[in-house]
């Protein structure tokens, strides 16, 4: 704020420098209007002296006006940004300020951007995953980079190409959960690994000789996942690999990625209880309705089509379902294993109406009164 005396005193100064150019000027009027034309010479002098007169006193008010709004505007703190463009040159007593964030005090009210993990394979040698996953001339990079196998030293050197906080190009066009394109709120996770041989390419899913994952390499995944699932709260059913989120459009991490192993010695993703699966394929069996198979498919996660019809889309979600919890076999055909699996994910992960189909609500529980539990029918656990 601009002290009064100093906007006192340049007020002062503007009128007085404005009163000089007015005087200035009212000569050089007076002077014009002695010398006027013939054609005035019909006023009488004592007339014009009249009107100059009036002329003079209403122009002397208007200037004087304008010379204390002027003088007010000049002497506010607005002055303070000056033809120079400084704020600190219109006055000496207008100093600058340091600013300090302060990060002392936090609310509670956040979380973490990161709402899924995607794994993937590579299907390329390590040099040249590097080598694509680093060229400015391809759009495609992952955060972490899983080497096939340590280097000379002994050590499993896990590259780090871009960092969490920035969105890495690994996803493409992909879906899970009800968001689309998930670079931007997830991690990628890229697993040196060849996939499938070239000449296989044109094969059925079931027919692709995939290449295994050695167990050194998964035991650095699993570290990895769990390291980042635990820092951003990523729940399991959000550990999901890229032909979850692409199906049809992306086959990796392919039928021998063990997503059973990540699950039970690592603690990271979704797995269903055997208890439940037994139980579901038992009594509760899928009888062939693809519209209800399509819903339950929407609910956990992938995106399918809700047709009522086995097209290729809703195959092709279904191989991908096969092959992250059912690498028995994942040849995008619909049976009782397949559905009770999914009826057990959605039991444990997806919060959603458990009461049996209308119609079914009697015969179930008929069933239920003259059988055995799934835990003392000593349900087997999956193979």
């Amino acid at each position: 704020m601009i002290d009064r005396t100093i906007g006192a005193t340049a007020a002062e100064a503007v009128l007085s420098a404005h009163a000089s150019r007015c005087e200035s000027r009212s000569s050089r009027h007076r002077d014009r209007a002695g010398r006027s034309p013939k054609r005035n010479c019909r006023m009488s002098q004592s007339s014009q002296t009249r009107r100059g007169g009036v002329a003079n006193a209403k122009r002397r008010r208007f200037v004087a006006r304008a010379s204390l709004c002027t003088a007010c505007l000049l002497a506010s703190p607005y002055a303070a940004y000056a033809a120079d463009g400084d704020p600190r040159a219109a006055s000496g007593a207008r100093a600058a300020h340091d600013v300090v964030v302060d990060t002392t005090i936090a609310s509670p009210n956040q979380d973490s951007r990161v709402r899924t993990l995607v794994l993937h394979y590579t299907a390329q040698t390590l040099a040249r995953s590097v080598a694509l996953l680093t060229d400015p001339m391809r759009p495609v990079s992952a955060h972490y980079l899983v080497p096939d196998a340590a280097d000379e030293g002994k050590r499993f050197r896990v590259f780090a190409l871009v960092p969490e906080s920035n969105r890495a190009w690994h996803a493409g066009v992909s879906y899970w959960q009800g968001e689309r394109l998930l670079n931007a709120s997830s991690i990628g996770v890229e697993i040196v690994n060849s996939g499938f041989p070239d000449a296989d390419e044109d094969a059925p899913l079931m027919r692709r000789r995939w290449s295994p994952f050695p167990d050194a390499q998964m035991a650095v995944v699993g570290r990895l996942a769990a390291d980042i699932v635990a820092r951003h709260a990523i729940p399991p059913q959000k550990v999901v690999g890229h032909s979850d989120i692409a199906p049809g459009r992306k086959l990796d991490p392919g039928p021998l990625f063990p997503w059973r192993t990540l699950y039970e010695q690592y603690g990271v993703g979704a797995w269903p209880d055997a208890i439940a699966v037994e139980y579901y394929r038992a009594y509760r069996p899928f009888r062939g309705d693809i519209a209800e198979l399509q819903a339950k498919l929407l609910a956990y996660g992938y995106d399918t089509p809700q047709t009522g019809v086995l097209d290729t889309r809703t195959t092709n979600v279904i191989a991908a379902f096969q092959m992250h919890f059912r690498p028995a076999r994942y040849d995008g055909v619909p049976d009782v294993e397949t559905v009770a699996i999914l009826d057990a994910l959605l039991d444990k992960y997806i919060e959603r109406d458990k009461r049996p189909a209308r119609g079914e609500e009697a015969a179930t529980r008929e069933r239920n009164d003259r059988t055995p539990a799934p835990e003392a029918a000593g349900a087997k656990p999956l193979v």
